[in-house]
């Protein structure tokens, strides 16, 4: 739903509740794969000379390019307290297994 922010309407059938309401395994999964294809597309589908327009950002104004980056550092530590999560319960993520070169 963060697109939002730069002017792109978030896909139909979200429900900003679905944190509490999509429990199962393969419902978050299809959840992730369509709100990452759905940023990836926001930002493929927004035009370098629109980058530098101004939007409202949490309160202040910034960029599309600034919102953009954001939300692909707001994911990264998201990723970062995943793998966290993993460690901290045996879960060794399939990249850090010996052989997965």
């Amino acid at each position: 739903m963060l697109t939002r922010i730069v002017g792109v309407a978030p896909p139909s059938g979200l429900d900003p509740k679905m944190e509490k309401t999509v429990t199962e395994k393969a419902e978050v999964k299809e959840m992730l794969t369509k709100s990452f294809a759905h940023m990836r597309k926001a930002a493929m589908e927004t035009k370098d000379s629109d980058l530098d327009s101004k939007v409202k950002l949490f309160g202040r104004e910034t960029t599309k390019r600034d919102a953009f980056l954001l939300f692909a550092t707001h994911m990264h530590e998201h990723l970062g307290q995943s793998i966290a999560y993993a460690r901290v319960n045996s879960v060794v993520p399939p990249w850090s297994k010996k052989g997965s070169d």
